[in-house]
């Protein structure tokens, strides 16, 4: 009689088995296309956020250069055009480059900051524009009132009330640093002669003194002042009042520059060079 041969047969619990692993294996396989589409959907956002910011940005330099095109060229769009540049390469160097937020807060904010500008404002309406702009242009309300409130408070005038003083957030302190910095060194000695130019003031009389420990209303007032006193009442003090480091640094270079330049002045001035 030939031996029997094994019989190949499942038991119900290798059946559950084989069925558990192949849900699992099912299971896996829809899990990992989900993450994917996940990630591909994710990356489209991404990509169509950037595009957004972009157009937005584009529409904000038409709109410095249609609103500043009567301005001398101490406050002109190539003024608005270097701090924007300035302003987004102390952003990197201060390490606010991992949030696109921060960075279209602290570009759009850069763009805006002088439209609007009271030593230029020929309407009342002028003063609404950048408001509106945002506004228009779909800036969610946190973004739009942080680029507004940094537009508000950056000036130097607002310093002297007190305003700047405390706590404030990294993109506030880049935006101004970015601008003072445009406001001192060789481009700063330029845009103060060019301003002082537009004004009619006198370059330079040994009679009239600086203002010292200058209040808000008196830095506002129209009064008769000289080109060279604004070295003294406000761009010699800038370097100190930087926020950044990054901007503390490069304005100690842009500083002495001027130094040197008014030690050169005097004594032109005087013939004794």
């Amino acid at each position: 009689m030939a031996p029997s041969q094994p019989q190949d047969h499942m038991t119900s619990r290798d059946v559950n088995v084989c069925y558990i692993k192949s849900q699992y294996r099912q299971d896996k396989t829809a899990t990992g296309e989900r993450e994917r589409s996940y990630k591909l959907e994710k990356e489209r956002e991404r990509r169509e956020g950037a595009m957004e910011r972009r157009e937005v940005v584009r529409k904000a330099e038409q709109l410095v250069e249609a609103a500043m095109k009567g301005n001398d060229a101490s406050h002109d769009a190539a003024h608005v055009f270097r701090v924007r540049d300035m302003a987004l390469s102390l952003a990197l160097e201060e390490g606010l480059s991992s949030s696109s937020d921060s960075m279209e807060i602290v570009e759009l904010a850069a763009l805006l900051h002088d439209i609007g500008d009271y030593k230029y404002v020929r309407d009342p309406s002028e003063e609404k524009i950048v408001e509106n702009f945002l506004e228009e242009e779909g800036i969610e309300e946190s973004k739009r009132m942080k680029i507004l409130s940094i537009i508000k408070a950056m000036g130097f005038k607002e310093e002297l009330a007190g305003f700047a003083n405390g706590e404030y957030p990294p993109e506030f302190g880049v935006v101004q640093d970015a601008d003072r910095l445009d406001a001192i060194g060789a481009i700063g000695i330029a845009r103060c002669f060019t301003f002082g130019g537009s004004r009619k003031r006198v370059l330079h009389d040994p009679a009239i003194k600086p203002r010292s420990d200058l209040s808000k209303e008196q830095y506002m007032k129209k009064e008769e002042q000289t080109t060279v006193n604004h070295f003294h009442e406000k761009l010699l003090k800038l370097k100190d009042l930087m926020k950044t480091k990054a901007g503390q640094r490069r304005a100690e270079k842009r500083h002495n520059f001027m130094e040197e330049f008014l030690k050169e002045f005097y004594e032109e001035w005087d013939g004794r060079a």
